[in-house]
C-alpha cells in the first residue's frame, strides 16, 4: 500500500484534505448550522406551552412554524444572492446576528402577534445561514469527499436539536411553562459568540475570494431560470419541497404529539426525543458517506422511502405501546436526517462558481416555504394522525429525482 493510499483510507481524511483555511471554515459552518438547529427548535419544543399561554388554536400554533418557515426561504434566497456578491463569510455572519438577536426577542413578546413577527424575523436569518456555510464549506471540499464533508456541517443540526432538548428537559422542569417557553428563546442569545469568531478567523475559498477580487459579481436570480439551469432549478427546488414537506411536519409536530397524544411527561418526551435525535446524527453521517459511495441520487431514493414508511408507521402505534414508539424513533431520525446529508454537495454541484449561492439559496428554501405548508394543515387537521400526511413529500421528492443528473465525484465548475 502506497503511503498516498494509506492516507486516503484513513477515515477522516476529508477533514485533513480541507486545510487550514477549509478545517476553519468547517467550524464556522459547523457551528453557524448548529446554533441555528438551536434557534430554530426553540418554538417545536416550547409550542405546548405557547399555545396555552397566549390562549390558541392548534391552527394558529402551527402557523407560527409555517411562517417562519415560509419567511426563512426569502431570508435564505436573499442570502444566497449576497453569497455571491459579498461573500459566503460575509453573508454567514449577517445571517448568524439576524437569527440570534429575533430568537431573543421572541422571549420578550406579550402576545401572539408580536410573537409571529418576531418568528418571522427570525427566520430570515435562520433560512439564509445555510445557503452560505453549504457554499462555503462545498468549495473547500475534494470532489471524492464532498458527500460527507458537507454532510457533517448538516450533522450540526442534531446536535443543536440535541442541546435544544436538553435545555428544554432542564428549564422546563424547573420553571413553570408560563415563564419557561420565554427562557428557551432567550438562550438563543449563545450564537452571538460564534459571529465574533467567524469574523476573525474564517475566509472564503480562495477561487471565490478571488472571483470577488478580480470581477464584478453580477449573478441574479433570473440567471438560474435561464437555459439548461431552467431545469435544474426546477427539479431542485421540487426535491426540496418534497424532503422538507416531510421533515418540518415531523420536527414541528412531534414533541406536542409525544406530550399530548402520547401523554408523556416533560422528562419523557426529552427520553423519547433522544432517541430520535440520535438516530438523526448518526443518519446524518451515514448518509454523507452513503453519497460519496452509491452516488447522490440513489442516496434520496432509498431514504424517502424508507422516511415515507417509518412515519406511516410511527403514528399508527397503538395506544398503549409506548417502548415502541421509542424504537422507532432511532431508525425515523436517521432516514430523516440521512436523506438531507446530500443536500449541500449536490446542489453545489448543479451550479457554477458565480451562482453557487443563489441556486443553492433559491432551491433549498423554495422547497422550504412550499414544504412549510404542511405543518399548518397537520395543524388542522390534528397531529395524531394526519401527521401522515408529511409521507406524501416524500413521494414528491422520489419524482424530483427523474429530472437531476448524478453528480458524485465532479469538479465544482467555474
Amino acid at each position: 500500500m502506497t503511503a498516498t493510499t494509506a492516507t486516503e483510507a484513513r477515515p477522516f481524511d476529508w477533514f485533513r484534505t480541507l486545510g487550514k483555511r477549509g478545517r476553519r471554515a468547517f467550524v464556522g459552518a459547523f457551528g453557524g448550522y448548529g446554533l441555528d438547529s438551536f434557534d430554530y427548535q426553540t418554538l417545536p419544543l416550547g409550542l405546548a406551552a405557547i399555545t396555552a399561554y397566549f390562549g390558541i388554536s392548534s391552527g394558529e400554533a402551527g402557523l407560527l412554524g409555517t411562517t417562519t418557515l415560509v419567511v426563512s426561504a426569502v431570508g435564505g434566497v436573499g442570502a444566497g444572492m449576497l453569497a455571491d456578491r459579498i461573500g459566503r463569510v460575509r453573508t454567514l455572519q449577517i445571517t448568524i446576528a439576524m437569527y440570534t438577536i429575533f430568537t431573543v426577542l421572541c422571549g420578550f413578546a406579550p402576545n401572539f402577534e408580536t410573537l409571529l413577527i418576531f418568528r418571522a424575523l427570525q427566520g430570515l436569518g435562520f433560512g439564509g445561514e445555510w445557503a452560505a456555510g453549504a457554499a462555503l464549506v462545498a468549495e473547500y471540499s475534494q470532489a471524492k469527499y464532498r458527500g460527507r464533508t458537507v454532510a457533517f456541517v448538516q450533522s450540526a443540526w442534531a446536535v443543536g436539536w440535541g442541546l435544544s432538548v436538553i435545555v428544554y428537559t432542564v428549564v422546563f422542569s424547573v420553571a413553570s411553562d408560563a415563564v419557561a417557553w420565554r427562557i428557551m428563546f432567550w438562550t438563543g442569545v449563545i450564537p452571538a459568540l460564534l459571529v465574533l469568531w467567524v469574523r476573525k478567523s474564517v475566509k472564503d475559498a480562495p477561487r471565490a475570494e478571488e472571483r470577488l477580487k478580480t470581477e464584478r459579481p453580477k449573478g441574479t436570480l433570473v440567471q438560474i431560470f435561464k437555459g439548461d439551469l431552467l431545469r435544474t432549478t426546477f427539479f431542485a427546488a421540487l426535491l426540496a419541497t418534497g424532503v422538507q414537506g416531510g421533515y418540518y411536519t415531523i420536527s414541528t409536530w412531534l414533541p406536542s404529539y409525544l406530550k399530548k397524544t402520547r401523554e408523556l411527561t416533560v422528562i419523557g418526551t426529552g427520553g423519547y426525543l433522544a432517541f430520535l435525535i440520535t438516530g438523526a446524527f448518526v443518519g446524518y453521517i451515514c448518509g454523507g458517506y452513503l453519497t460519496d459511495l452509491l452516488g447522490r441520487k440513489k442516496t434520496f431514493l432509498t431514504f424517502a422511502l424508507l422516511s415515507a414508511a417509518l412515519i406511516v408507521a410511527y403514528t399508527q402505534i397503538p395506544t398503549g405501546a409506548n417502548g415502541l414508539v421509542l424504537v422507532l424513533g432511532f431508525p425515523l431520525g436517521f432516514s430523516m436526517s440521512a436523506i438531507f446529508s446530500g443536500f449541500g454537495a449536490f446542489l453545489a454541484e448543479l451550479y457554477p462558481t458565480a451562482l453557487r449561492g443563489t441556486g443553492q439559496g433559491f432551491t433549498y428554501n423554495f422547497g422550504r416555504a412550499v414544504g412549510a405548508i404542511f405543518p399548518t394543515v397537520v395543524g388542522f387537521l390534528g397531529a395524531g394522525g394526519a401527521i401522515v400526511f408529511g409521507a406524501l413529500g416524500y413521494g414528491i421528492a422520489v419524482l424530483a429525482l427523474l429530472g437531476l443528473p448524478e453528480t458524485r465525484g465532479i469538479e465544482l465548475v467555474d
